[in-house]
C-alpha cells in the first residue's frame, strides 16, 4: 500500500512537471517564437497562456515596446565642406520578430549596430546636400523625416521599424561658430540701427506735429483773447460813455485821478509842465477850477 502511494505521488509530480514544461505565457509587451529542435515553427502568438511540447519545443521572447538608440555624436560634412558635430537619438521597435531573429540572431546589440550604421549613412547623405544654416535651422525637421524614411526602408530587411529620429544638438567647429556669431551680431546690429532710425523718424514726426498743434493752439488762444479783450474794451467804452453822459464832471475827475496815480508811481519820476496846465486841473482844486491868481503866477 505504501509503495502504491509512493508511485502515485511520483506520477503526479512528474505529470505536474511535464504540465509546467508544456505551458508558457506571452505578455502584451512581448513577442514569442516557438522553436522545434532549433527550427522556428511559430511566431504569431497573442498575449495569454499557450502550450508547447516539452523537450522538443522551446520558446524565446523579445520586447515588443519602443526601444531607444542613443548614439554617440558623429561628425558630418555639409555642402560647404564644414564639419558639424551632431548628437541624435532614435526610437525603434521590432516589427517582424521572425525576420528579426533570422537576421540578427535575436541579438539586440547586433540590431543596434546595424541600425546605427543605417542612420549614420542617412545623416551623412542629407547633411552633404545642405549648408550649415540649413542644417541648423532651415531644414532640420526635413532632415529628420528623410533620414527616418530612408532608415525604415533599409531596416525593414531585418524586421525593425524606425519610429522616430531626433537631432538633439548640432555643434559647430570653433572657427565656424565664430563666423556664424559675427554674422548674427552684424545682422542684429543692422536690425537695431534700422529700428533706431525708424524711432528717430517717428519722434521727429511726433515732435513736428506737437509743434504744429502748439502753434495752432496759441494762435487760436491769442485770437480768442483778442476777441475777448476787444469785447471788454467795447463794453468798457460803452460803460464810460454812459457814465460820461450821466456826470461828465465826475468822469473827468476820475480819469484825472487815474492819470495822477499812473504818473507818480515812483519818487524818481519827474514831470515838467506848466502849473496852469490842464493836467493839474484837479490837483489843487477838487472842482477842477483854475484860480486866476494861480494862473497869473
Amino acid at each position: 500500500m505504501g509503495t502504491y502511494k509512493t508511485v502515485s505521488l511520483v506520477v503526479l509530480l512528474g505529470a505536474g512537471i511535464l504540465l509546467s514544461m508544456s505551458l508558457f505565457t506571452v505578455d502584451e509587451r512581448e513577442y514569442a517564437i516557438l522553436f522545434r529542435l532549433g527550427e522556428i515553427t511559430r511566431s504569431d502568438y497573442e498575449p495569454g497562456l499557450h502550450m508547447k511540447m516539452p523537450l522538443i519545443n522551446n520558446v524565446r521572447k523579445f520586447d515588443r515596446r519602443i526601444l531607444p538608440l542613443d548614439a554617440r555624436p558623429e561628425f558630418f560634412l555639409t555642402s560647404e565642406k564644414k564639419n558639424v558635430n551632431v548628437d541624435y537619438f532614435v526610437e525603434w521597435r521590432i516589427s517582424d520578430v521572425r525576420r528579426y531573429y533570422t537576421a540578427v540572431g535575436g541579438q539586440e546589440s547586433q540590431a543596434l549596430q546595424r541600425l546605427s550604421r543605417i542612420i549614420n549613412d542617412g545623416m551623412l547623405a542629407e547633411f552633404a546636400k545642405r549648408t550649415i544654416q540649413e542644417v541648423v535651422s532651415g531644414e532640420r525637421a526635413k532632415i529628420m523625416d528623410l533620414v527616418q524614411e530612408t532608415a525604415n526602408r533599409h531596416a525593414r530587411v531585418f524586421g525593425v521599424e524606425v519610429v522616430d529620429v531626433r537631432i538633439k544638438r548640432i555643434d559647430l567647429p570653433p572657427e565656424v561658430s565664430n563666423s556664424v556669431y559675427q554674422r548674427m551680431r552684424a545682422e542684429r546690429t543692422r536690425v537695431a540701427k534700422e529700428l533706431r532710425s525708424r524711432g528717430a523718424e517717428a519722434a521727429e514726426r511726433i515732435r513736428a506735429d506737437a509743434d504744429r498743434q502748439r502753434t495752432v493752439i496759441l494762435a487760436e488762444a491769442y485770437s480768442e483773447s483778442e476777441r475777448i479783450r476787444g469785447e471788454g474794451d467795447a463794453k468798457a467804452a460803452e460803460i464810460y460813455a454812459r457814465a460820461y453822459e450821466k456826470d461828465p464832471e465826475f468822469y473827468s475827475f476820475y480819469h484825472s485821478m487815474d492819470a495822477y496815480r499812473n504818473t507818480f508811481r515812483s519818487k524818481e519820476d519827474v514831470l515838467i509842465v506848466k502849473p496852469d496846465s490842464d493836467f493839474f486841473r484837479y490837483f489843487k482844486d477838487a472842482r477842477g477850477e483854475i484860480r486866476k491868481d494861480s494862473a497869473s503866477e
